[in-house]
């Protein structure tokens, strides 16, 4: 198996074409092309994590966190970023980095954090825009299903939790072949009059060339018409944040209890509490104070997620709580997510969760 092998399941579960414009999340360091001697997942990639997987025999660190976030103009080792890629390149490990994009999946972080608290009926908080395209195509009647099921195998046709979703409809044709074409039906330099069916299928802006290449390959005609146009709607299972049900409602003291324990936490900063029971949880990994305007609009009853500043308190306007409970502790639970992606696929496999615990910051008491 080789790098790249790996590569391909979190690229699949989690697309690059979904990490947001600031991230840089792919192979930060190393050969795609190496044979993969071990998997070590983590948080984050750090020097303590290389010697780690050297130890361990890993020659393949996946992390949530890219260690190069900004762009590197020397590596001299005065850093522990430059430190780490040195000590990585010296051995042959390579670092690869699933951020953003492991973000806005309903499944990923958050999804995982959803779990810990057992929440129902899951929505993206803020759907992430330009994530879905539609494509219009022309076939004959009688190759119509066959054409279908083909764009429904590479992806199309997906609608919230419906699938092979297309709308069909049946009109004439015409086209001439000229000189040196095989026409799949009428005769090269006639005009031919067929009876086709349109088809048109939604699908993610990120498979949009496995779908080409799944029609072209389906289909009976030499030249191919087809149209791809990009659509403002939003795709329901991607984007920023997450929102959900606890099964029962829960009273505030009670519920921060109950996070408290579920997620290990020594401590919530919080905002004051409102009096009101809590059911409807918004909540997001890592840095998430961009979208406490969303979760206020989506009717949460809390909020929770990390790095939120003082004035960002203010925000919760009395009409909802604020909970921070630190970026490591919101995020924990995603070394469990990738190790679970990969050994579902891998099952065999040596794909190992760091022993590490790369939080660097710590609370005195």
């Amino acid at each position: 198996m080789k790098i790249k092998d790996i590569i391909n399941v979190l690229e699949n579960a989690a697309p690059p074409a979904l990490q947001d414009s600031y991230d840089n999340a792919g192979l930060i360091t190393g050969d795609e092309r190496q044979y993969c001697t071990g998997v070590l997942c983590s948080l984050d990639a750090t020097e303590a994590v290389v010697d780690e997987a050297i130890e361990r025999k890993c020659n393949l660190i996946v992390a949530h966190h890219p260690v190069v976030f900004k762009g590197l103009k020397r590596i001299t080792g005065k850093t522990y970023v430059e430190r780490t890629i040195i000590k990585a390149i010296k051995n042959e490990i390579a670092i690869y980095a699933i951020h953003t994009n492991l973000d806005n999946i309903i499944a990923g972080v958050n999804g995982r954090m959803a779990d810990r608290l057992g929440l129902i009926n899951r929505a993206i908080l803020q759907p992430k825009a330009l994530t879905l395209k539609k494509l219009y195509t022309f076939v004959p009647v009688e190759q119509a299903e066959n054409l279908r099921t083909a764009l429904f195998h590479a992806g199309a046709g997906h609608i919230g939790n419906y699938s092979q979703c297309s709308f069909n409809s049946e009109g004439t044709g015409t086209f001439k072949g000229e000189a040196g074409t095989h026409p799949f039906a009428g005769v090269t330099g006639e005009l031919h009059f067929e009876k086709e069916v349109k088809i048109e299928v939604i699908f993610p802006a990120w498979i949009e060339q496995k779908l080409v290449q799944a029609l072209k390959a389906a289909h009976p005609y030499e030249e191919v018409a087809y149209d791809v146009v990009q659509l403002e709607n939003t795709h329901q299972h991607t984007g920023a944040g997450l929102t959900g049900l606890l099964p029962q409602p829960m009273e505030e003291k009670e519920f921060l209890g109950f996070l408290k324990e579920s997620f290990q936490l020594r401590l919530i900063r919080h905002t004051r509490l409102t009096g009101s029971p809590i059911q409807k949880v918004a909540l997001c990994g890592g840095a998430g104070s961009f979208l406490i305007s969303n979760a206020l609009h989506a009717n949460a009853d809390i909020f929770i997620s990390a790095d939120i500043k003082y004035h960002e308190f203010f925000d919760a306007d009395s009409r909802m709580v604020i909970a921070d409970i630190g970026h490591f502790e919101s995020e924990q639970y995603t070394v469990d997510l990738l190790h679970d992606i990969l050994l579902e696929k891998f099952p065999t496999f040596a794909v190992l969760k760091t022993a590490v615990n790369t939080n660097p910051v710590f609370y005195y008491a």
